[in-house]
């Protein structure tokens, strides 16, 4: 046990590292051509804010926090989504004095959730959020959409629909949910034991059961589509126009109502083709009450979530190959005693922004040039009695072989001449 990491956990290798800082610089290009700006918040918050904010219906709460007593005797839950957290955030350092909107994203931030491991979502996860305070236009949510559509085509995944619904507001939810529980009142015995209890609670989340019973018994169900107010409506609307505008492919789908009882109006997924099936990839909607419901402003906003674990695995699957970061660009060898003379040339290269190391294991220089092949430096340098002597070091250039002499305070410009050609 002492040597395995807990069920439901990942270590990430030095060797694949390189995987997930590429799409986290994607990630962070992407929010910053919006004018999105990075926020860190406590991996743990209270019990309070999540109780309150991700809401005490869904399985998150019910089933899945990760909540113990401090030894202050304050109950603390290592954070299941990104949301309310950032909504703490806002309303803590009052950014809703600041101009609005307020465009904010998280990045490799990890989420736990106590549930089985399944492809794509361990019990500790990381996400990639974005998250917007003070818009109450529709061209945010597209926005936010369109943001998230072209990060995932930009790496190169495929086969991507767009999703979208809404699911109303306060003012015209009611109406449906005596319309939805109706409808389901004469089903109520065939439904799974979590619908029955979401029955009262919070009918919407029946939509959202994974269950096939569950699914072929509410196929049929009204839509909110056909009971949204006014303002609703016309959000809906704006949505769709700018969607449309924007010419990419999207479907709405009125069984969308997400797992989070903060949602209002929008509610979209991103959805790419598998062979396992359809796979949610990107999640997220608007929240407009959320923000009065933790503190007392009453602003609107939108957002995100996007599993990076999730992204890999898509990556895999499509056999899309990220670019390999250079371990080294210069490995130095020596000879002999010159140990201190090869330590001074790697510093001097580092300090000229090239990535260099030597041998720190005593190795005989055949060995020496055998790690070197190992860690794909393109390049050797080799200072031997002569080259000490004479202020100069031998380059190879290992994939043809070719060499040249130098003198030590040119050999900044020979590398990056022999990189060149």
């Amino acid at each position: 046990m002492l040597t395995q990491a807990p069920r439901g956990t990942r270590d990430v290798l030095p060797a694949d590292s390189y995987r997930w800082q590429f799409i986290e610089n994607k990630m962070r290009a992407a929010a910053a051509l919006a004018g999105y700006r990075e926020v860190r918040t406590p991996v743990f918050e209270h019990t309070e804010l999540f109780l309150r904010g991700v809401g005490d219906t869904t399985d998150i709460v019910q089933k899945e926090m990760y909540t113990f007593e401090d030894k202050g005797k304050r109950s603390i839950t290592l954070k299941p989504e990104g949301t309310a957290g950032a909504v703490r955030c806002f309303l803590e350092h009052n950014l809703y004095a600041e101009p609005l909107p307020c465009k904010m994203y998280y990045l490799n931030s990890p989420i736990f959730r106590y549930e089985n491991p399944q492809s794509g979502r361990l019990r500790e996860h990381h996400q990639f959020g974005m998250e917007c305070f003070g818009a109450k236009e529709a061209t945010v949510d597209a926005e936010l959409i369109l943001l998230a559509y072209h990060l995932l085509q930009d790496l190169g995944i495929g086969n991507l629909s767009v999703e979208i619904n809404s699911i109303g507001c306060p003012k015209c939810r009611p109406l449906y949910h005596t319309r939805l529980k109706e409808f389901l009142s004469d089903r109520m015995d065939k439904l799974c034991v979590t619908c029955r209890e979401r029955f009262d609670r919070n009918p919407l989340r029946v939509l959202d059961c994974k269950e096939r019973t569950c699914q072929e018994l509410t196929k049929d169900a009204p839509s909110m589509l056909d009971l949204l107010c006014d303002e609703c409506r016309e959000h809906f609307e704006q949505l769709k126009a700018c969607l449309d505008q924007a010419g990419i492919p999207y479907r709405v789908n009125a069984r969308i109502v997400r797992g989070l009882d903060y949602y209002t109006k929008t509610v979209f997924e991103l959805v790419t083709k598998t062979e396992a099936g359809n796979l949610t990839v990107c999640g997220g909607g608007r929240y407009d009450n959320l923000v009065e419901q933790i503190g007392e402003q009453s602003i609107p906003a939108v957002g995100f979530g996007m599993g990076l674990e999730r992204v890999l695995m898509l990556l895999d699957s499509e056999g899309i190959e990220l670019p390999k970061t250079l371990w080294y660009q210069v490995f130095v060898t020596y000879m002999g005693e010159n140990r201190p003379s090869a330590f001074a040339l790697v510093q001097q290269l580092r300090k000229a922004g090239i990535r260099a190391d030597l041998d720190h294991c005593g190795r005989s220089l055949k060995a020496q040039f055998k790690y070197a092949n190992k860690t794909g430096a393109p390049i050797t340098a080799v200072i031997g009695d002569e080259e000490a002597a004479n202020g100069t070091v031998k380059l190879k250039r290992m994939t043809d072989g070719e060499e040249k002499t130098i003198a030590i305070e040119e050999v900044y410009e020979a590398v990056k001449e022999m990189e060149r050609r």
